[in-house]
């Protein structure tokens, strides 16, 4: 298979006026026909819920062909591989693929493995934080903190710009805690045109919790743990749902049109059916009916 190696650094996410463009969101979204199958090799797995068996860091997962692709991709769920079908690297695997190294794959120059799966690490983080500020930055209630933003992006953008070395050393922890703030002071603005009183669920345990039908417009779910809780018809619209646990979440017929900080991963966790809204820039899981 013959791959086009991007001979120039990937374009960074510039915010105009009224935020970044389009276009910015679409480098932040996985295309596994650019990447040498970094997922499936350098991230770990045990034989759980999730997977059918266990893999350790390093070691190429046995359905990964020669192609860098996933010789069981349309039946997953079917094999027990429910835990690659909620996992999304934002993008990371092509630029770190097709950028940092340039198309050198760590097969054919085993020697560019390790740093190449370290650069992996860092990078998901940095493409995860990324995602979360291009979003911030094009809300209009974020006006006001939109230069912040704008530092915050290009900042993350340096650091993903650089070689496998400087991926290493970068100080991911920093970044996060400052992007972080942010976040949370984007989201105040925008919850603040909310009417009413909106419910404070941040980080709570939610495990399980019978929510049908609960108002829960401009609420704040940050990190809270919503497994297998019934959120069927919810209202979550303007919730932040920022590092939200949705596993097993049933979210059939809930409104989450323009929920804050929801990503690929956390719907694809959840059960949902057509009656599901949810944010237009994301894209309805496969497995929901």
């Amino acid at each position: 298979m013959s791959r086009q190696v991007r001979q120039s650094p990937q374009q960074p996410v510039r915010a105009t006026p009224d935020g970044p463009p389009p276009e910015a969101r679409r480098e932040l979204s996985a295309d596994c026909g650019e990447c040498f199958g970094l997922c499936c090799v350098a991230l770990p797995f045990t034989a759980s819920a999730d997977f059918p068996v266990s893999k350790a860091a390093g070691k190429a997962c046995g359905n990964l062909t020669d192609a860098f692709r996933c010789g069981i991709h349309d039946r997953l769920r079917g094999e027990g591989y429910t835990g690659c079908t909620v996992y999304d690297c934002f993008g990371a695997g092509q630029r770190v693929s097709q950028v940092t190294f340039g198309g050198r794959d760590w097969r054919r120059e085993p020697g560019t493995a390790r740093a190449m799966f370290d650069a992996f690490a860092v990078m998901r983080q940095l493409h995860e934080l990324l995602w979360y500020l291009t979003e911030a930055a094009g809300l209009p209630a974020a006006r006001p903190l939109r230069a912040d933003l704008r530092r915050a992006l290009a900042d993350a953008e340096r650091l993903a710009d650089g070689d496998a070395a400087a991926l290493a050393g970068a100080d991911v922890p920093a970044l996060r805690a400052r992007v972080g703030e942010l976040l949370s002071r984007t989201s105040e603005r925008v919850r603040a045109a909310v009417p009413g009183r909106t419910k404070d669920h941040r980080g709570a345990d939610l495990m399980g919790a019978r929510l049908r039908g609960a108002a829960l417009r401009g609420a704040t779910l940050r990190g809270a743990l919503l497994i297998a809780a019934d959120l069927r018809k919810a209202d979550l619209r303007t919730a932040d749902l920022l590092g939200a646990d949705l596993r097993d979440t049933d979210l059939r017929g809930a409104d989450l049109t323009d929920a804050l900080f929801v990503t690929q991963p956390q719907l694809n966790a959840a059960k949902g059916d057509t009656a599901t809204r949810i944010p237009p820039h994301l894209t309805r899981p496969p497995h929901w009916n």
